[in-house]
Parts: C-alpha cells; structure tokens; sequence
C-alpha cells in the first residue's frame, strides 16, 4: 500500500511540474512570437536595411526575455511568501487558538457528509501532529498547495528562454535578407504560421476550441505586426 501512495505522490508532482512548465512555455513563447514580430514589421516600415532590424530586434529579445524572466521569478517567489506567511499564522492558531481550529477542521469534515462521531475521532487524530495539522489547513482551509522552492528560478528560466525561442522565429529572415521590405514577407509568413500553431495547442490545453483558439491567436499577432508597420510608415512619410 505504501509502495502505491509512494507512486501516486510522485506521479502527482510530475503532473503538476509538468503543468506549471507548460504554463511557463505559453506565456514566454506568446509574448515571445508576438512583441518581435510587431517591432520588426514596424522598423520594416521605417528602414530599408535589414541589420538595423536585427540590431534592434536582438536588444528587444534580450530586453524582453529579462523581464519576463524577472516577473516570472517575482511571481513565483510571491507565491512562496504568501505560503510561508500563512504557514506561520496558521502555526500560530494551532498554538494559540486551538479551539477555534478544532471548529474549522470538524466543519470541514461536517461539509464532506462525515458523522459527528467520525468528525470528533477524525479531528482528534490530525491534531495530534502539529505539522501534519497545519498542513491539512494549509491546503483545506486556504486551498493552498506547497509551492516547490526551485518554481520562482525555474519560472525565470522557462519563460525567458521561451521568448527568445519564439523571438528569433519572426527575426530569422533579416540575418539572410539585406533588404527589409523583403525579409518582412518570409517573416510574416513564418511567423503566423508558428502562431497559428501555438495557438491551436495553447488552446488544446486550456481546453478552448483548438482552431477558433488558433485563429485568434493568430490574428492579434497579425493585428499587432499591421498596427506597428502602419504607424511606422505614416511617420516616415
């Protein structure tokens, strides 16, 4: 039996790390295909040469990884201090307020149909572990899970590598094409066709229609690209 719960936790944690990296990949990935292309187009209307592009588009991608790997690692430790904060008002209840947590963990059992007998003896058994007690409010009371102490690092890493993966696609064609005009068309073209296909998988997962999800996708990366390179013309008139 233990052998089955032992390989049920571990499934569960990969599960979960599996997720939060996915999650991670989408949101540095969709930033990381759109904000690039969008500056590219724009400068594609302004400039003829292609290394201004790339000079340009490369201190975007640097500029723009940093900072969506720092919010990702700011998130993830924010996460990690409301945890441990709460842990410790918790650990204080316990300590101080026993009577009332009794309460809340008998109303807790209350709420999923045990009897009062069941409740009484069920209570009486989590409370005689600090730790394990603090843990069931922890995740019952708050419905908060133990953050891993490696996400905030690995939320930088995920998300930041993840844009510039996605920013070199719509910048690619200017490293092989002097002329602006021209490596925008390959751009385009490379571009909302990974969109469309980031979209229809990013919808996948988040269970939307996986081709109405492709299509919007796509057309917000479009619309952005068009609104940069309109602007950009009309001011280089």
């Amino acid at each position: 039996m233990d052998h089955v719960n032992n390989h049920q936790s571990n499934h569960e944690e990969k599960h979960l790390t599996s997720s939060a990296m996915l999650r991670d990949v989408v949101i540095g990935m969709s930033d990381g295909l759109t904000v690039p292309f969008a500056l590219a187009a724009g400068l594609s209307g302004a400039v003829a040469s292609s290394g201004i592009i790339v000079i340009a588009g490369i201190a975007e991608i640097v500029a723009g990884s940093i900072a969506m790997g720092l919010g990702g690692y700011l998130s993830g430790k924010t996460e990690q201090d409301h945890y441990y904060n709460e842990e410790k008002r918790e650990a204080y209840e316990v300590d101080n307020l026993r009577e009332v947590e009794i309460a809340e963990t008998k109303e807790f059992f209350a709420n999923i149909g045990l009897s009062e007998n069941v409740q009484v003896q069920a209570t009486e058994e989590i409370a005689q572990d600090k730790k394990r007690w603090i843990d069931f409010m922890m995740k019952y009371e708050l419905g908060l899970e133990k953050p891993d102490p490696r996400r905030a690092r690995n939320a930088a890493l995920n998300i930041g590598l993840s844009y510039i993966g996605g920013g070199i696609i719509p910048l690619s064609p200017y490293f092989f094409i002097s002329n602006s005009s021209e490596a925008l068309k390959y751009s385009v073209l490379a571009t909302l066709v990974c969109l469309f296909i980031f979209g229809y998988f990013k919808s996948r997962m988040t269970g939307i229609h996986p081709m109405m999800g492709a299509i919007r996708v796509t057309l917000i990366g479009a619309l952005a690209a068009g609104a940069a390179f309109g602007v950009a013309k009309l001011f280089a008139l």
